[in-house]
């Protein structure tokens, strides 16, 4: 059975204490919008998934309580930062498995001012994520800077080294989300800046410097996910945007035994994870007319090119220098402006690249719209680890 997004809805993302509101009052502003613009009840959802990383158990349960008093199973989901998405991807196991017929998935986040995570590798010792830390110390040593920032940092130097790409083209990466976002009314920051001054902007691990991080962020989305069936009894045809294929990966050996932080961050996850989606849907990276990627830092967003196949190995830094991903290039990537400029609630993330790229297909994404977008991917990554991809389709 088809599962189908037949509506969307997000809370503008923001520096975490900016408005004076609890994790709930956000999935009240999300969940609403994507009912509403579904024209769906939330009497007539059949099971809800909610992801998010930061607060307790079953916060899940209080936060869509805002949205109704029914009674439905809700299920609490946490992933690291591909929370969203996986709970995109139960809503779409659901419906396609002929369970439900109508599934709300809710992502949120209220999160900290300051970097994730900060601190000495000894608090690593017992952490999931132990084992990637321990590959960058290896092969980098552990430094002071938000070891997030280390082990992308690290994996950007891998690169340099590698292929000699260059701290401009991974600037240029910081620059093009930058200027995508002025569009966007949901990001949380709205300036451009050029190459030139993100490269000038303070490091928080070399390369890598602050206009090429995404910051920590407050925020919710949430997404309908209806069958068929439903699409059809509703008349919700003009509103449906097809989940075409979709594919979680973990972290296999290959993620550890090079002893590479590219390895470690993800890119052999992403790799398994793009075969999987072309391969069930038929579809490649030449079919793909707009992308939202995780580039949680600059470097990821080039692992990524490379690892859903829009360029060869070690091209990336060409790749985006060359236009090819933004308007009027090949693709259209991150229109949103990305984790690095919309902001990056860790367990709404998902579920935005989602809600945007609905936007695109549906025609509704006003100014930064890609032109005849019909086909989309989104990924999303957690490390320690996770990736998921989904491909989303409108005829």
């Amino acid at each position: 059975m088809k599962a189908y997004i037949v509506g969307v809805g997000m809370t503008r993302f923001e520096k975490p204490e900016t408005r004076d509101w609890q994790y709930w009052d956000m999935v009240r502003e999300a969940g609403t919008a994507a009912l509403a613009d579904a024209g769906v009840r939330y009497d007539q959802v059949e099971q809800v998934p909610v992801g998010y990383c930061f607060q307790a158990s079953t916060a899940g349960q209080r936060a869509v309580y805002e949205l109704g008093l029914t009674g439905v199973p809700v299920y609490n989901v946490n992933n690291n930062c591909a929370t969203g998405s996986t709970a995109l991807m139960l809503a779409r196991q659901f419906v396609e498995g002929g369970g439900s017929d109508c599934v709300l998935a809710v992502g949120f986040e209220k999160m900290s001012r300051g970097s994730l995570g900060a601190g000495g590798a000894g608090d690593f010792a017992t952490s999931p994520v132990a084992r990637h830390y321990g590959i960058m110390a290896a092969a980098h040593g552990f430094e002071a800077s938000p070891p997030t920032a280390q082990i992308f940092g690290n994996a950007a130097r891998e690169h340099m080294e590698r292929y000699g790409t260059t701290p401009e083209q991974l600037a240029a990466v910081g620059a093009k989300n930058h200027r995508h976002s002025v569009h966007n009314p949901y990001a949380q920051f709205q300036d451009p800046y050029t190459v030139e001054e993100i490269l000038a902007a303070r490091t928080v691990h070399r390369p890598l410097t602050k206009l090429q991080c995404s910051p920590t962020s407050d925020g919710a989305a949430a997404a309908v996910v209806v069958s068929e069936r439903f699409v059809e009894r509703h008349g919700l045809g003009e509103r449906a945007v097809e989940i075409a294929a979709q594919a979680m990966t973990t972290d296999t050996e290959t993620s550890f035994a090079s002893g590479s932080c590219i390895d470690a961050v993800g890119a052999p996850m992403t790799r398994a994870a793009a075969r999987q989606v072309y391969t069930a849907s038929g579809l490649g990276p030449d079919d793909l007319d707009v992308i939202e990627l995780h580039d949680c830092f600059s470097v990821n967003e080039l692992l990524t090119y490379e690892a859903l196949g829009l360029c060869g190995e070690g091209e990336s830094g060409e790749l985006v220098e060359s236009g090819a991903t933004t308007y009027g290039g090949r693709w259209v990537v991150n229109p949103s402006g990305g984790l690095i400029s919309k902001g990056h609630p860790l367990g709404a993330t998902g579920i935005a690249q989602a809600a945007e790229l609905t936007w695109h297909l549906r025609d509704e994404a006003g100014a930064r719209q890609v032109p005849g977008a019909r086909t989309a991917l989104a990924h999303n990554i957690g490390l320690g680890g996770a990736a998921v991809l989904t491909l989303l389709r409108r005829g």
